[in-house]
């Protein structure tokens, strides 16, 4: 218990050290020259006009989360991917003994040549895990178009939200100009 108390220790005060070294080095290497031009506050190179402290539009933080939720989701696409044609790749008859001892090693995450060859998995096992696979990513990919189904609806999606008084002139307007033609 010691010796990984130790270790644990020993891998923390690297990792402090990692990081302060560059930072000490550097306060004490690099020339300190402020200047008024040097110290004023700029973003992307640009003065800034104005204060930084104004009201930040609550839409961009929630099509920020919106895209870091979905692009997370899809993230989980890829492994599922990867299990699913593997086990596709079972159902082939053709496929030699060999091949299918290792396509199933690979898919139990076992070492290669750890299973007897009666462990195989058979084609018709193999599309009952296909299927089953199969399912539940269309579950999975149908929870992602409700949430996106829901978010749409609320209009979170829309940059500019239409008051509901503008919408009613707008309708309106449209409606005059079908009568009109």
């Amino acid at each position: 218990m010691t010796d990984l108390v130790f270790h644990f220790v020993l891998f923390t005060l690297a990792g402090v050290g990692l990081v302060a070294a560059p930072m000490i080095l550097g306060k004490l290497v690099r020339p300190t020259l402020p200047t008024p031009q040097k110290d004023s506050v700029y973003e992307c190179g640009e003065a800034t006009i104005g204060s930084s402290f104004i009201q930040f539009d609550l839409r961009f933080y929630t099509v920020a989360l919106l895209f870091i939720v979905f692009d997370v989701e899809v993230a989980f696409f890829f492994p599922w991917s990867t299990i699913y044609g593997n086990f596709m790749q079972l159902t082939d008859t053709r496929l030699a003994d060999s091949a299918r001892m290792m396509i199933t090693e690979k898919v139990l995450n076992q070492p290669a040549g750890s299973l007897p060859a009666s462990e195989a998995i058979s084609a018709a096992t193999a599309l009952q895990f296909g299927w089953f696979a199969f399912a539940d990513i269309l579950v999975f990919f149908g929870v992602l178009l409700v949430g996106f189904a829901y978010v749409w609806k609320r209009g979170d999606l829309e940059w500019v939200k239409v008051m509901p008084s503008h919408r009613r002139k707008g309708a309106a307007a449209a409606a005059a100009v079908t009568e009109a033609t």
